[in-house]
C-alpha cells in the first residue's frame, strides 16, 4: 500500500517530490525518503515519521538535481525502522541506483535465503532489496536488461521506480496489482505516481496509466517503452484499492475513485437494504462516497454522524489500562444531536476483525441511537493478502470464522449487510471480476505458490 512518486527534467525536482509524497501520505505514514540525481551522482535523505516533519527547506536543497524518487511506507515484508524506510539506495559496479516499491514479492523469502547462500550481506528485512540483489549480480550488458532479468525471477505485487544517474525507470508487474500513472507537467518534466492525485497537486496533466507488465525508462526527456515480461491468463488489479486505499479524487483503472464507492454504496443499497432507518452516516473518511451513494439509492437522508479527527499520528506512549479504551475516541467522535432518537444506517468500507466496528457502533449507540444497522461496501474479509496490505492472518480475521449474524452479535449491531462480490463487481465497472484479484474476499490467489490449487493457501494455520 506504499505510495511512490517520481520526477525527470525539473530543476526543482525534490521539492516536487516533496509535494507529490504529502498528496500520497494516505497510502503510508510510517516512514518517508526522497533519493535525487544531479546527473553526476545520488543523494538520499530517508526518515521515520510524516512528509511534513521529514523534509524541510535545509533537507530538500541539500537533494539537488533535475530528477528525483520518493516514497511512503507502510510495512508488509520487513519492520517499520529505518533500515527498511525507502528509496533503496546502493552503489554497485554498474553505478549508482535507487528503487522505490510499491506492492510485495511473495517468493522474496526463498529468493533471500539462496542470496544469502551465495554470500549476499542484507542491510535491510525489505523484499524489496532482493530486486537490487539479483539487478548486482546479473550478466546482462545494459542497465534495463539487468533490472528485467532481475524481475523475470520475482513474483508478486510490484509497481516500481527506479533512479540511476542519468534516467528515471518505471515498471508494473504482469498482473497490474498496483497502480501508476504518468504525467507530464507544462514546462516538460514526466512524472510518475502511485495515484493521480499526486499529479494534480503539482498541476501535471495525465498522460495515461502505465499498462500492466509494461516497462518505461525516461532518458533526456525521451520515452522508451516495452512490455518484456510474459503475459499472463488475467490481470489482477487490485479490487481493494478501490475499496479504500486509493483517493476519493484519485482515477483509478480509468475511473473515478469518488464515484466508483458512490456505485458501491447504491448496489449496497439495493441488495441490504434498511427500509425503517430515519439516517445514513458514513465512518469518516474511506466510508462517505458509499454513505452518500447508499443514500441516494434507498432515499434515506445523509447526515454527518461521525466526526474524524484528522491531528491524530501515531503514539508514542504506551497507554495505561484505565484510559486505552479512549482509543477509537481519539479518531471518532458522535455526534449526538445528529443521532438521539433515530435508527441509523452506518456504512464503512470493510471490517477486518471487527474491534473497531463494535466501539464504533457502541459510541453510536451511546450517543442516542435507538438503532445501528451496520451496512459495508465490500464483501466479507476472509483471507489474508500477500500483495501489498498488512493483513493479519486468517484465524484473526473475523469473517473468516463468523456468520454474518454472528459478526452483527459481536459489534452489537441490530443488523449488519454486506455487498456481494457480483455486486462489487458490477460498481467497479467489470461484472465477472476478470481483471481484478479478489483474493482478500475470495481466496482465489492468482500467483504461484498461492494459487488456490494449493492447499497450504487455504488453511486456517496458527
Amino acid at each position: 500500500m506504499c505510495g511512490i512518486f517520481g520526477i525527470t527534467g525539473h530543476a526543482e525536482a525534490s521539492n516536487l517530490t516533496y509535494l507529490g509524497l504529502h498528496a500520497l501520505q494516505h497510502r503510508g505514514q510510517e516512514s518517508a525518503g526522497i533519493v535525487a540525481s544531479d546527473g553526476h551522482g545520488l543523494r538520499a535523505h530517508r526518515q521515520m515519521g510524516l512528509v511534513a516533519d521529514i523534509f524541510d527547506a535545509p533537507v530538500l536543497a541539500g537533494l539537488p538535481g533535475q530528477s528525483a524518487i520518493g516514497h511512503v511506507r507502510y510495512s508488509t515484508a520487513g519492520g517499520s525502522q529505518l533500515k527498511n524506510a525507502q528509496p533503496l539506495f546502493v552503489a554497485y559496479a554498474g553505478g549508482q541506483v535507487a528503487v522505490a516499491h510499491n506492492g510485495n514479492l511473495v517468493n522474496a523469502g526463498a529468493l533471500k535465503e539462496k542470496l544469502e547462500a551465495d554470500g549476499a550481506i542484507f542491510q535491510s528485512d525489505a523484499d524489496t532489496e532482493v530486486i537490487m540483489h539479483l539487478l548486482a549480480r546479473s550478466k546482462q550488458v545494459s542497465f534495463e536488461q539487468k533490472l528485467v532479468e532481475a524481475l523475470r525471477k520475482v513474483e508478486g505485487a510490484y509497481s516500481l521506480l527506479v533512479l540511476t544517474q542519468n534516467k528515471l525507470v518505471a515498471v508494473r508487474d504482469p498482473l497490474g496489482i498496483r497502480p501508476l500513472v504518468l504525467g507530464r507537467m507544462k514546462e516538460g518534466a514526466y512524472v510518475v505516481a502511485s495515484e493521480t492525485t499526486a499529479l494534480d497537486l503539482i498541476e501535471a496533466d495525465v498522460v495515461r496509466e502505465l499498462e500492466p507488465g509494461e516497462l518505461l525508462v525516461i532518458e533526456n526527456g525521451v520515452l522508451r517503452t516495452s512490455r518484456p515480461f510474459a503475459e499472463p491468463p488475467r490481470l489482477g488489479r487490485c479490487i481493494f484499492e478501490q475499496v479504500y486505499f486509493a483517493r476519493p479524487d484519485s482515477v483509478l483503472f480509468g475511473n473515478s475513485v469518488y464515484e466508483v464507492r458512490k456505485q458501491m454504496g447504491m448496489q449496497l443499497a439495493r441488495e441490504q437494504p434498511a427500509p425503517d432507518a430515519d439516517l445514513v452516516i458514513a465512518v469518516p473518511d474511506s466510508g462517505v462516497a458509499a454513505a452518500i451513494g447508499f443514500s441516494q439509492q434507498s432515499g434515506i437522508p445523509y447526515d454527518v454522524g461521525l466526526i474524524r479527527s484528522h491531528y491524530v499520528g501515531r503514539t508514542f506512549i504506551e497507554p495505561q489500562q484505565s484510559i486505552r479504551h479512549f482509543g477509537v475516541k481519539l479518531k471518532l467522535s458522535a455526534v449526538r444531536h445528529v443521532l438521539k432518537g433515530k435508527r441509523v444506517v452506518v456504512v464503512d468500507d470493510s471490517i477486518v476483525r471487527g474491534t473497531t466496528s463494535r466501539k464504533i457502533v457502541k459510541m453510536i449507540k451511546a450517543a442516542g441511537a435507538l438503532e445501528v444497522h451496520l451496512r459495508i461496501s465490500s464483501p466479507p474479509t476472509k483471507w489474508p493478502c500477500f500483495y501489498g496490505i498488512d493483513t493479519p492472518s486468517r484465524q484473526e480475521l473475523i469473517a473468516a470464522t463468523h456468520s454474518t449474524d454472528e459478526i452483527a452479535k459481536y459489534v452489537t449491531a441490530d443488523t449488519l449487510g454486506y455487498i456481494s462480490l457480483e455486486g462489487l463487481g458490477t460498481a467497479v465497472g467489470d461484472p465477472s471480476r476478470g481483471s481484478f484479484c479478489t483474493a482478500c474476499f475470495s481466496g482465489e490467489y492468482l500467483i504461484g505458490e498461492l494459487s488456490p490449487s494449493m492447499p497450504e493457501a487455504n488453511k486456517l494455520t496458527a
